[in-house]
């Protein structure tokens, strides 16, 4: 008799708890004096426990004041460079002669060094007022996202099934009306994959952007703010509040693209059409 499989949140949960038992063991043991100072400081691991007390030291304020910046910062990051790349993706389907050049300007954003591209986006835009967003951290997340959602709504687009097109035509419909009637529907679900993986890939930037982009709150901020003073526990804290924030931004995505395509997600619902 076959087992039946453990359904994804029930390996999640299992797969943490594994993570957080190796991360203490460790922290506790053989990992304990990495980083630990010559009078006798904490390391540079600490425990899961002391980061969770730091956690509650620090208070829900002081993540939430960082937070709110980094998060404003990615969330415009985010709608530019997933607008630029989608716009040049349906124009590539319009223009076909644009694909070439579309394809190559992806590449490019995708292989500039953020270290150095960085500095001279903040020259450009210059330094934000104090505890407003920055202009360097929202470009370098919009420049994060760009690739991973041109690329894949471009193959997604030129996925779509070749009879359906072919119906379109015969009905004297131009390429707008198979971008319109067809090739959206069909790209979708590579769509949202792809707004999916770019919403932590936005963070990631904008929290880049602000090593540079001279803000005085962030994430960014705070994480090199606790370095200098060797809070280490605060340090974790912080990369923890990043990656929670993270990822509850691809869950809630994940979310949305089993509402928006049924049809993409394999479930049972879904191919049988909910009968």
């Amino acid at each position: 008799m076959r087992r039946a499989p453990l359904p994804p949140w029930a390996a999640g949960i299992i797969g943490t708890a594994a993570l957080l038992g190796l991360w203490w063991l460790g922290a506790a043991t053989f990992l304990r004096g990495i980083g630990a100072p010559a009078d006798g400081g904490p390391g540079a691991i600490p425990t899961p426990w002391q980061v969770l007390v730091q956690l509650q030291a620090d208070g829900w304020g002081f993540y939430w004041r960082n937070a709110s910046v980094t998060l404003a910062e990615a969330g415009a990051g985010y709608l530019w460079g997933n607008a630029l790349a989608l716009v040049l993706a349906f124009g590539v389907l319009l223009v076909p002669r644009l694909e070439r050049l579309a394809t190559q300007l992806a590449v490019v954003s995708y292989c500039l060094p953020v270290v150095a591209v960085g500095p001279v986006i903040f020259i450009v835009l210059g330094p934000p007022r104090s505890g407003e967003p920055s202009g360097t951290a929202v470009a370098l997340a919009a420049l994060s996202v760009f690739f991973t959602t041109m690329v894949s709504a471009l193959a997604g687009l030129k996925a779509a099934d070749s009879s359906s097109l072919d119906i379109v035509t015969v009905f004297g419909g131009r390429r707008i009306h198979q971008l319109q009637k067809v090739r959206i529907i069909a790209a979708l679900p590579a769509i949202l994959a792809a707004l999916k993986i770019a919403a932590p890939a936005a963070l990631l930037g904008a929290i880049l952007g602000e090593y540079v982009g001279g803000v005085d709150r962030g994430l960014g901020p705070a994480m090199v703010n606790a370095q200098q003073t060797l809070e280490v526990a605060r340090v974790w804290g912080t990369a923890f509040a990043c990656t929670a924030l993270a990822g509850a931004a691809y869950a809630v995505l994940g979310l949305v693209s089993r509402v928006a395509a049924p049809w993409a997600t394999g479930s049972s619902a879904a191919r049988t059409g909910g009968l």
